[in-house]
């Protein structure tokens, strides 16, 4: 039987769209915004944003769906450590550093089901839980407490349909003080009844702050989408914009939603009017449309203009048979192709004239009012004047 997936996003969004379309215009920043290029390229900054934000937040590890049953598991890098994701046999999702206490080697590697987690250097034994539960040759620790020496275990919660973890050990994990009032809306999309289905990862030359701004803005749509389902179907540099604090949320209208000019008594859904993007701080993009979510996930990767990219996609009602996997395997390669082959292959050029540029600053227009305000919350955090 398929579970259903209730979002009841308020149709005034689809109303604010309709209205903008109408009169040819967007949601606008007050003025531009002068920026300057060390924000983007100055190695010091790189290592203040690591060590001051990205291990200090709470980030988006996992969605819940991609470890739906006791034992499920996932490893995956995150700004250079293996995490291992575990769902332990009570249910309890867990967010451990992927290393064996005995000598560092990694117990799990991909994902799966499993009980036991086997280091292959000297096979030491874990379960889901963490716990170390087997030592060869245990006679060479005599007096060794196991319960002292289990994997090392991030401060992590499961909420809203994800695992979130902060990447430093024994700090306080608070994600109502993270989300603020920009919880509600995340909550509302049900995020953990929708079934995973695909991921792919890469790098590219590009910063990794200025990778997430191609995801706040739809001024590029026609020039680097134009030949796909994005350019063709959305209008071009026009969007509802919303901010909760540090997070954002933007409305692209598709072209369909001029429809309701002529027959009002059409469905308002704004699922099913525009893309739904959320930029949840720092790092995290979900771009939501009527049939799934991609959740494209942003960090640098050791250089200022170098980042990784995760790219995976979720689907609002979890597939039942080869048939309706199929189909998503469809959805998911139109909107990899768009995100690999138009996004990340105009964006290394802005990444070199980020490293070669010889002006101070780049121009960030009114209606990019997304990227500024990205912008905005990162330099206050990292202390960078804008002009």
């Amino acid at each position: 039987m398929c579970m259903v997936t209730v979002v009841t996003i308020d149709h005034t969004l689809t109303e604010r769209g309709l209205s903008l379309v109408n009169g040819k215009t967007t949601d606008m920043a007050e003025s531009v915004l002068r920026v300057p290029l060390h924000y983007y390229r100055d190695p010091k900054i790189t290592e203040i944003e690591e060590s001051s934000i990205l291990r200090r937040t709470p980030l988006a590890i996992v969605p819940s769906a991609q470890i739906p049953n006791c034992h499920d598991y996932v490893v995956r890098s995150v700004l250079g450590d293996s995490l291992l994701v575990t769902r332990d046999a009570s249910g309890r999702a867990h967010v451990f550093l992927n290393y064996c206490r005995h000598r560092g080697a990694m117990p799990a590697c991909g994902s799966g089901n499993s009980r036991r987690f086997v280091c292959p250097y000297h096979a030491w034994n874990y379960d889901t839980a963490g716990k170390l539960v087997r030592v060869p040759g245990s006679a060479g620790f005599a007096g060794v407490d196991h319960d002292s020496y289990g994997l090392v275990e991030l401060p992590n919660e499961e909420r809203f349909g994800f695992v979130w973890a902060v990447l430093t050990a024994g700090v306080d994990i608070d994600l109502d003080a993270h989300l603020g009032d920009f919880a509600p809306e995340l909550e509302q999309w049900n995020y953990a009844a929708f079934g995973y289905h695909d991921q792919r990862e890469f790098e590219s030359e590009t910063s990794w702050k200025g990778a997430l701004e191609a995801f706040a803005e739809g001024y590029h749509f026609p020039f680097v989408h134009g030949q796909s389902v994005i350019g063709q179907n959305t209008v071009a540099n026009t969007h509802v914009y919303d901010e909760w604090g540090r997070h954002h949320r933007i409305g692209f209208p598709f072209n369909n939603i001029t429809d309701l000019n002529e027959s009002p008594g059409e469905d308002w859904d704004p699922v099913l009017r525009m893309g739904v993007i959320y930029w949840i701080y720092p790092n995290l993009i979900l771009a939501n449309s009527p049939v799934g979510v991609e959740i494209i996930d942003i960090l640098p990767a050791g250089e200022p203009t170098r980042c990784s990219v995760r790219h995976s996609w979720m689907a609002r009602y979890p597939a039942t048979d080869d048939a309706q996997r199929a189909f998503y395997d469809q959805i998911y390669d139109q909107v990899h192709a768009a995100v690999r082959d138009e996004d990340f292959v105009m964006l290394p050029q802005c990444g070199e004239g980020v490293r070669h540029g010889q002006h101070d600053h780049m121009l960030i227009g009114r209606n990019e009012i997304g990227v500024q305000h990205m912008i905005r919350v990162l330099a206050g955090e990292l202390g960078v004047a804008l002009d």
